[in-house]
């Protein structure tokens, strides 16, 4: 017997086939979305980047505004959505008369704000760990039942020596060799995934803690002056 890849499929049953092609598609579903995923890092940190040179200025001067507006040209920065969101509400929290203070709701944006970043940035690794549980299961069962139609050709042939199941009995173990090869690399990549997904938000969030404390420093600041002004009128 030789492991030629055309004769063991000419020699499969359907449901091995079948069991094969499941594997196929999960293996070209993985790859899919890791290199969607490298891709689409590549380009939020590319536009993370060109967010911070550009917000810079805007940040020194302190126009939230200008911040605001910088980062609707970033749309593929994951910092440029939570900072604009952040600088849409405190600019919208300052105009309003309610009980929470500026920071408060701010604050609450981000939290929303993060939270909707996280579960974009992990878009698609679900596939990753669904293919990595379930692969070697698949080709298990491919194995089973590769085994099954070996002896199911012995009991027809009336033969039971070793030579007769062997060819069989190989080409079913083909199966499990093929869900492991899916599954290992599709672990591997999740992992790597996680991990990059986890420095990303860790950085998002230390970033989203030095701007809160900005706009407090800024918010408590002008506080005092507003009062002082209101005594001296009065």
């Amino acid at each position: 017997m030789t492991f030629d890849l055309a004769h063991i499929w000419a020699h499969m049953s359907i449901l091995s086939k079948s069991i094969a092609f499941c594997l196929l598609l999960m293996a070209l579903a993985s790859v899919g979305v890791v290199v969607e995923r490298v891709i689409a890092f590549a380009k939020a940190r590319k536009a993370s980047l060109g967010f911070m040179k550009a917000s810079g200025a805007s940040l020194e001067a302190w126009d939230l505004a200008e911040l605001e507006e910088s980062a609707k040209k970033y749309t593929s920065s994951s910092l440029a959505v939570v900072f604009g969101a952040m600088a849409r509400r405190y600019l919208s929290a300052k105009e309003e008369a309610g009980n929470m203070s500026a920071i408060e709701l701010v604050r609450n944006e981000a939290a929303r704000k993060l939270e909707a970043v996280g579960s974009e940035l992990r878009r698609g690794m679900s596939i990753l760990a669904t293919v990595g549980s379930i692969a070697p299961f698949v080709g298990l069962l491919g194995t089973v039942v590769g085994i099954i139609a070996a002896f199911a050709g012995i009991g027809a042939a009336g033969n039971a020596g070793i030579g007769a199941v062997s060819a069989g009995i190989s080409e079913a173990l083909i199966e499990t060799a093929f869900g492991l090869m899916v599954a290992i690399p599709a672990v591997l990549f999740y992992n790597y995934l996680s991990a990059k997904v986890s420095n990303i938000e860790l950085s998002l969030t230390r970033s989203v803690g030095e701007l809160l404390d900005e706009m407090e420093n800024n918010h408590g600041r002008k506080a005092p002056k507003l009062v002082e002004k209101s005594e001296k009128a009065a």
